[in-house]
Parts: structure tokens; sequence; C-alpha cells
């Protein structure tokens, strides 16, 4: 999973870098581009990864002076590439092995198209062209969720942002599993190394990882906001990439040390076929999890320079976007299960299908620990600033809403807030009691994956589209559309149903 700040997306030179920053802000309607009229209220613009790997959510301040657009194909294939390609694509080696030869590549050919068609949809719904009857203005939609409101309503609206909501909640989950996964190997590793890879090494107290990790991020918290961290999605981005590519060139390397293809057309085999159905749904989760963008299409759109038409150029960026992306997944899904077969682990660099070189399994953990101890607060912040909003606008007289200045010695003046303090700290402690009480790394990857691929991903593109291009119900390309619609919400409540039942049996075994 990725993030991406929404100031690295916005091409607003006219905006200071301190109201960029700023992770929560009340978004008022403002000017567009010279010659065009006023935009909407736009109360909530949402910024989110797939794959997610990350999600990203924040709510862009007034600007005084209309945007400078200037981004172009190159710049919009970079940020697209950048926000989908993480963690998740440590997975696919073992969604590969569950489902087989001829279906793991292929539904991972299946899900970059739909991806890809979905993505064309939301292109389109970027700009709204003038009433010719009532000579309405021209209307800019900068994100998702502003989009939906526009087009669908409040209610969706809300509907939307709950899942986005509940995506970047499920992300503080995941990362805390995710990291202390890549603590442990790091630990395991070295053991192996020095005992060698038949010593007992497997033993490691994974719950007091979770909580030395818990107290570091309670502690963390309790920084008001984070300012200019252009930097860290630039430290991010390499170390998710470092840590892909690693695992890619690993795998190939111990294709070639078996000097043979491992696997089968079927898969990795089961002790019943219900198991054995339990596995593929879990698996196909999995590959949900790794390719939707939709969340920061549009966002991403809003820096394109015109002309060529910005949804012309986006569609262009998607294009190489899938296919860069596609050719990626797919090498790093079949060397991990051509290297081991009906053993492929979990996740690629912590199942320990690697031994040697040590020293560089150690470096891409320590890549991906770093990718996600800074991802773990950035989306935080975001659901930290929102609470806390809706609580000093509730009881803006509470003494729990105020500031205490404090002065500890050797120390610089630090501001605490009471219900900060309660509420951030009980976040983080229910996000780690979730990570210990189900640990499971591909397991929750799947669940968040099949929550989110059809709802944001599939069903907000498809109901904006039809009602942008006032496509009449019943028509054939109405037909169309939400059958495709259909069999995507099929393919999330199997992947949904797998990955919980994946996620039970684990707990319970």
């Amino acid at each position: 999973m990725r993030y991406l700040e929404l100031s690295e997306l916005k091409s607003d030179g006219d905006v200071g870098a301190t109201d960029r920053d700023i992770p929560l802000r009340k978004l008022v309607g403002n000017g567009i581009n010279s010659g065009e009229a006023e935009e909407y209220e736009d109360t909530a613009a949402f910024l989110m990864t797939t794959n997610s790997d990350d999600y990203h959510f924040q709510i862009q301040p007034q600007e005084e002076k209309p945007s400078k657009r200037t981004g172009t194909i190159w710049t919009a294939t970079a940020h697209i590439i950048t926000g989908v390609i993480g963690a998740g694509v440590l997975s696919l080696a073992w969604s590969t092995a569950q489902l087989g030869w001829i279906a793991g590549p292929l539904a991972m050919l299946v899900f970059a198209l739909i991806t890809l068609f979905s993505t064309f949809l939301l292109c389109d719904c970027y700009m709204t062209p003038p009433d010719s009857e009532s000579g309405g203005p021209m209307i800019r939609h900068r994100s998702l969720t502003g989009a939906v409101k526009f087009f669908l309503g409040e209610k969706k609206q809300k509907i939307c942002g709950a899942f986005v909501l509940e995506s970047l909640y499920g992300c503080a989950v995941a990362y805390t599993i995710t990291v202390t996964e890549s603590f442990s190997a790091i630990q395991k590793s070295n053991c192996y190394h020095k005992e060698g890879h038949d010593a007992n090494c497997r033993h490691v107290n994974t719950n007091m990882l979770m909580l030395i990790f818990g107290a570091v991020q309670i502690v963390v918290s309790q920084i008001p906001d984070f300012h200019n961290m252009t930097w860290l999605s630039i430290v991010a981005a390499f170390m998710s990439f470092t840590y892909a590519f690693i695992g890619l060139a690993l795998g190939l390397a111990k294709v070639i040390e078996n000097g043979m293809v491992l696997g089968s057309i079927s898969g990795v085999p089961a002790d019943s076929g219900v198991e054995k159905l339990w596995l593929v749904f879990q698996g196909i989760a999995d590959i949900a999890f790794a390719y939707p963008y939709s969340v920061i299409v549009l966002e991403i759109q809003d820096t394109l320079k015109s002309p060529p038409p910005e949804n012309q150029t986006m569609k262009k960026a998607s294009r190489i976007s899938i296919i860069t992306t596609t050719i990626f997944y797919l090498s790093c899904g079949c060397f991990g299960y051509a290297a081991f077969g009906n053993k492929t682990p979990g996740n690629l660099l912590t199942g320990f299908g690697f031994y040697e070189p040590y020293w560089l399994v150690d470096f891409a953990n320590a890549c991906i620990i770093l990718h996600l101890v800074g991802g773990y607060q950035i989306f935080s912040q975001v659901i930290f600033a929102l609470v806390e909003e809706w609580f000093a606008a509730r009881s803006p007289n509470s003494a729990w809403a105020k500031n205490w200045n404090l002065k500890l010695p050797m120390f610089a003046g630090f501001e605490l807030n009471g219900f900060r303090l309660v509420f951030r700290t009980a976040y983080v402690v229910s996000a780690t009691s979730i990570a210990m009480l189900f640990p499971y790394f591909n397991q929750v990857l799947g669940v968040l994956g099949a929550l989110n691929f059809w709802s944001l991903g599939i069903y907000f593109p498809v109901e904006m589209y039809i009602v942008q291009n006032k496509i009449g119900t019943w028509t054939r390309k109405w037909a169309f559309l939400e059958f495709f619609s259909f069999i995507c919400l099929i393919i999330s409540i199997v992947g949904l149903i797998g990955s919980i039942e994946g996620l039970l049996k684990a707990r319970l075994t």
C-alpha cells in the first residue's frame, strides 16, 4: 500500500507551504482557470492508495488564486505508479500459488483490465460542462468524495467517506502486523545466518514487538500535526520500490539456483475442495488489494495542464501505469511462485523462502519498516484531525479541548491537549489490540482489498458516469455498466468470504 500527499498532487504554486501541509481544513469553493465560473463547495478531498498498500485523506484549504495546472502525462504516470506499488506486491506470489499457473497470471490481467476500465469512467467525470439550458458554470471535480456529493448526493458522499476512513484505520492495523513481521524476520534472518538454516529460530515474541511498536506510535501521535512531509513521501516511495525490486530479484535468483520452475496449473493442493475454494477466494482478494487507485484519480487529474483535455491525458497515463504495474506484478508473483512452488510464503520477504544473502533480506525488511512506520502516522493523522475538529466544534469551551503548555528540562516547550492525549492513545491501543488478535498478513490484506475493491473502485465511478452522461435506465449501455458493477461486487463478496474464513481459521487453529 502506498500514500501520496495532496500537496504533491496539486500543482498550485499559489498556496503556501504551511497551508498545504495542514492535514485538515475545510475546503471552500474557489475560482478556477480564467474564463470559468466558481466551483461548488467541496467539503472533503480524500486521497487513498490500494494495494494499499496506503491511503491519505486531506481537506484542502481555500485558494485565493486560480490553480496552476502544469502536470503532464509523465508526471501523472509517476504519481499513479508510486501510488499503486507498495507492500501489497509481497503477497502476490502467495496469491499466484493459490490460483495456479493459469488462473494466477490471468487473475492479475483481469484485475488490471477492470481497474483500467473503471479509471476511464472516472476520468470522464472530472469535468461537468456548462448547462446548455440554464447556462450553469463549468465544474471541475477535484476529489472522489466531492464528485460523489455532486453526482450522487450527500448521503452517498458520507458512505464513500466512511469506506475511506475504514480503509485508513485498516491500514493502521495492517501496518502494525507488517512492521512486526519485518522486525521478526530480521531477528530470524540473523539467527539462521549464525546458527544454520536448520536452527530453531522461529520463536519470536511478536506480541511484545507489537506492544513496543504501539508504544512508539502513542508517543509520536501526540505531535499536533506534521508539516513539510514531502521528504517522507520521497523516502517512502524509494523504500517501497527498493523492497519490491529486492523481492523480485531474490525470486529470480532462486529460480536460477533451482534450475527449474516449480508450481502447477492447479496451484497449492488442499485437503478438500471447499478448503481449496477458500484459498482461491483469499488469493483473489489479495490481488484486488494490490490494484485499484480510484480515490487518487481525480486528484492527479486536477494537476494536468490542457490542451489536450485532461481526461485524454489521464487515460493515457493510466494505460501506461497499468501496463507497467502489471508487468511488475506478474514478474513478482510468477517468479516468487516459480521459486518456491507449494511452499510459497505469504509474505515474500518475511516467510523465509530466502535465507541468503541474509544482509539483503535484512535490508529489504528494514525498507518495509521505514516505509510503514511513517505511513502509519500520515494516515492516522487524518482521522486524528477529523475527530478533533469535530470535538472542538461540538465542545469549544470544554477543558478537554484546551492546549496546555508544558516545559520539560532539556526539551523544547510542548502543547498538551487532553482530548488529543486520550483519543489518540485509545486509537493506537485499539489498532494494536486488533493486530495482536489477528496478526495474519495475507488474511488482513484480503479483507481490506475485498471491502474496498467494489465500493470505492467500481460502484462510485460507474454510478457517477451514468449520471454524468445521462444514461437511461435499461438501455444497453446502462445494462452493461450495471452488469460490470455486479460482477465486481460478486468478486468482492467471494474475496471477503474467503479472507474472513482464513482469518477465523488462522485465529482458531
